[in-house]
C-alpha cells in the first residue's frame, strides 16, 4: 500500500448533480426547478418571514411586553420585614411610611419567607396560609 494509491471507500464520495447540462444529464431544461413561478427564475427569492402578502407574524405581535396594570397597586411583604416597624398595629400606612411598600399600593400580602421572632398585630393586610401559621405561633394576630 502506498500513499498515492489511497482512495476513499466506495460510495463515500457522491458526485454532485450537473444541472443545466442537457436532457441526458437528467437535469436538463428546467434543471429541477419545476415550471413557472418565482423559484424557477434566476434571482427569485422571498424575504425571511414573508408570508405571501399576509401580514407577517412579527408585525402582528405587539412590540411591547405585557405589564399588569394592577401590579403597581399590590405588593408582597416577607415575614422578616414585619419586624422592622416599631408600631403596635401594622397597617398599610405604617408600611408606606417606612418605604417597605410603594406609595401607590392599596393591597399588601404577607408571604412565608424568612423568620419571625416577635409577636406582631396586622390590620388590613392579607396573609398566606403558611405565613398565618408562623405569625400565630409567634403570638401575633391578624385582623382582615
Amino acid at each position: 500500500m502506498r500513499l498515492n494509491t489511497l482512495t476513499p471507500g466506495k460510495g463515500a464520495k457522491k458526485v454532485g448533480k450537473r444541472r443545466g447540462r442537457g436532457h441526458s444529464a437528467g437535469q436538463g431544461k428546467t434543471s429541477g426547478r419545476g415550471q413557472k413561478g418565482q423559484h424557477s427564475r434566476s434571482g427569485g427569492y422571498h424575504k425571511v418571514g414573508f408570508e405571501g402578502g399576509q401580514m407577517p407574524l412579527q408585525r402582528r405581535l405587539p412590540k411591547v411586553g405585557f405589564a399588569s396594570r394592577m401590579a403597581r397597586f399590590s405588593a408582597e411583604l416577607r415575614l422578616h420585614e414585619l419586624t422592622i416597624p416599631e408600631a403596635e398595629v401594622i397597617t398599610i400606612d405604617v408600611l408606606k411610611a417606612l418605604n417597605l411598600v410603594s406609595a401607590f399600593v392599596t393591597k399588601v400580602k404577607v408571604i412565608k419567607s424568612g423568620e419571625l421572632d416577635k409577636a406582631v398585630k396586622l390590620k388590613g393586610i392579607a396573609v398566606t396560609k403558611g405565613a398565618r401559621e408562623v405569625i400565630e405561633k409567634a403570638g401575633g394576630s391578624i385582623e382582615e
